[in-house]
This record gives structure tokens, sequence and C-alpha cells, in this order.
């Protein structure tokens, strides 16, 4: 059998939909950031970055990357091996404690990334709990959907950020089954933000556990970058805070925070934690660093909110429509996968712009975008170059624009 040419037929198919992804070979240039090379072909150019999950550009900090480089020199470049081998570094120790000090928890357990902490959270808890039922919300992650099939428990999906569907499904289920309410704070596409609060209550109400991913808020929302549930001030009040070391705070890696028993728990019977080589402490330390500045530093989050709210004002005036929501992601809607990819090639060829298009089955399709994601380090020439390259690209293509 031609195993090639089976492939071969499927990545046709992908190509024909205008759904293949090409990835833009670049190359991040240490504090200039959002400056980077890209590398195409035999040429190399300079590009503004302007989709890049490193929020705050905390990547290239100084403090991280000293901190970084200190743990190199001190700790070598690996962990050995899983920390069920090999033992459990102290740079690891430090970072489960500041973690668990951000979100108010007793502890904190790092995953390999975000999606593994999900996957392996979720599938543990909803395998390890006798009839569990995971009531996830319907615009919930990859890694959540992954980690809950994984975990073969009663799933039963609420309509997205329904509190009332949220609430009439559960009291639909048995007062004696042990239920877990999956949502995130942030969702990544859309930017929106979920109404935490009320689904909090109901599943107290509910007796529930809440299991929350605030990966795309970790280091941008609170006074100390706690996420959402900071700003909110429930955190106290949520099971189970699940994050990322791999956006604002600019390394990577994945955590969950809890109880002290709960993380046990999750240590002692999740997979993806037992079988998996621990993180480097190079990158615990940096990780630790970037926590702890931005527990006391906001100016990266003022300055952030302002270049946001500068490049939506300017969508607004030139009337190219983007998604309305209260978060940093500005989503540009094209609903188009051939013209969304066009779009971004000729932003990167012409005016130096990386943005990578993103379609079908990120998103729905017939909802393709440019999905841009201001930094501090935006400077507003940068924005006004982007407005400039917008609006012309625009009229080239001749799309449809917002109506005031």
């Amino acid at each position: 059998m031609d195993f090639d040419a089976l492939f071969q037929t499927q990545l046709d198919a992908l190509r024909t939909e205008g759904n293949y992804r090409v990835f833009a070979e670049l190359e991040r240039k240490c504090g200039q950031f959002p400056r980077a090379a890209s590398h195409d072909a035999a040429t190399v150019r300079d590009v503004t970055v302007w989709c890049s999950n490193d929020y705050l550009g905390m990547g290239q900090h100084p403090k991280v990357t000293g901190a970084m480089c200190e743990a190199v020199t001190r700790c070598g470049a690996g962990a050995g091996g899983t920390r069920n081998i090999s033992g459990t570094t102290h740079d690891h120790v430090l970072l489960e404690a500041e973690l668990a000090d951000l979100h108010g928890k007793e502890a904190a357990l790092l995953f390999t990334s975000g999606y593994v902490s999900n996957w392996a959270a979720l599938s543990t808890l909803g395998s390890r709990l006798k009839d569990c039922v995971i009531l996830s919300d319907a615009g919930n992650h990859a890694s959540m959907i992954e980690g809950i099939r994984h975990s073969r428990a009663t799933k039963v999906i609420w309509k997205h950020n329904d509190v009332a569907d949220l609430e009439a499904k559960l009291r639909a289920l048995p007062a004696n089954v042990p239920k877990i309410v999956a949502f995130e704070s942030v969702y990544s596409m859309d930017g929106d933000i979920c109404p935490m609060r009320e689904i909090v209550e109901v599943a107290e109400k509910y007796g529930a556990m809440t299991y929350l991913d605030e990966v795309h808020a970790v280091g941008l929302y609170g006074p100390r970058g706690g996420g959402i549930s900071e700003r909110e001030g429930l955190a106290e009040r949520i099971t189970l805070i699940e994050g990322t070391l791999g956006k604002a705070f600019g390394v990577v890696g994945g955590y969950v925070t809890g109880s002290a028993a709960l993380c046990d728990f999750i240590r002692s019977f999740a997979s993806g934690f037992i079988f998996t080589t621990a993180l480097p402490p190079a990158v615990a330390a940096a990780a630790r660093v970037s926590v702890a500045h931005l527990k006391r530093s906001d100016v990266e989050r003022k300055m952030q909110r302002r270049q946001v709210a500068r490049v939506r004002a300017y969508l607004d005036n030139a009337g190219i429509p983007h998604m309305r929501n209260d978060s940093h992601i500005i989503p540009v809607l094209i609903k188009d996968p051939v013209k969304t990819k066009m779009l971004a090639d000729y932003l990167m060829e012409e005016w130096g712009i990386y943005v990578q298009p993103i379609n079908y089955p990120t998103v729905p399709k017939g909802t393709e975008r440019l999905r841009i994601t201001p930094s501090p380090l935006h400077s507003d020439a940068d924005i006004d170059y982007l407005i400039s390259a917008l609006v012309m690209l625009w009229k080239q293509c001749a799309i449809a624009r917002a109506v005031a």
C-alpha cells in the first residue's frame, strides 16, 4: 500500500480548501521584540510580529533571560529525566511555590506545556473520580476536549458562556455524582471573557468542582497577574486554576494549582506527569523570575492595554471589521480562507508585517481571520504602519468594510 499517496491526497484536499498551513520561518531578535528576521528561500528580511502569544514581551526581558543563563551555568541544560526518576530540582520547587502564591492556592504542579497540563489533569480527574460527569463549555480548547475524551467520563457540553444552559444541565444530573465544570477565562480566538462569577455561583449551588483554564489571562489581568479570577476576586472559590508559562510569562510549560490534596492526587496518578521528562531547570528559573516580576510590575500591563485600545480605535476609524471583546485579542474577520491567507502573505511580502492566518479547524468555517495581539513593545509608529497596510489591502482586495 502506498501510504505516502494516502497522505498526499488529504494534504492536497487541505490546499484546495485553502486550509493548508504554512509556517513562517522566523528568528526572534533578543531585546528587539516585536522585531524578527524572516527566512524565506535565500533571503532574510526584518519583519514586525503582530500575532505573538508572548503578550508582554517577557520572553526577551533581561531579568528572564539572565535567570535562564545563570541556571544553565549552574545546573546544565536538562532536567535529567522525569521527576519520578531523576528527582525534583530545586528550581521546580521554587517555581511551584511562586505559582501557588500567584493564585492563592496551597500547591501547584508543573507540566511540560499548557496542553499537557489540561490533558493530564482532566483525564486523571475524570477517570479516577467514580461516575464523574464533566460539563465542558462548547468553546473549550482542544487540550481540554482531548483530556475529557481520554478520561472516558460522561461529558456534557453546555452552550458557550451560557450560564442558564449550564444550570439546566447541572440540575438534570443526580445530586450524588461528582461533577466538574470546565471552562476558560479568556477564549483565545474570539477574545471573549467568560461570566466567571455567575459560573462559579451555579457550580457551587450544585456542588460541582470548578476547573478554570487561565492560559490567555495569567500575567495580563489582576493586580499581580493572577488572571481574570484574581481580577474578579474569585480565585479562592475556584477548585483548580490551570495556566501556562508560554504566553504572557514568555517561557514554556504549563501548570495546575489547587489544594495540596488535589495537586498530590494529579501528581500521583497523571501519566502525563509521571512519564514525561521534566522542564529544564533553566526554564523553571526563568519562569519564576517572570512570574515574580509581573506580580510587582504593572507597567507592562498598562502599556499593553493602551496599545490594544489604540489599535481598536484606529480599526474603527478605518472601517475594518473586528470582533468586539474586553480582552487583549483583536480578531480581524475576513470570513474566507483563501483571502485570509492572501492578505497574510501580502502583509508579509509587501509590508514586512507578520500576522498568521487563522483558518479551520482552529476556528469554524466562515469565521477565518487575522488574529492581532498588540504588546507593550509595539510603538505608536508600528500601529500607524499596521493600520496603513490594512487600509491599503482592504482597498486592493475589495473586502467589505464595517458599517458604522
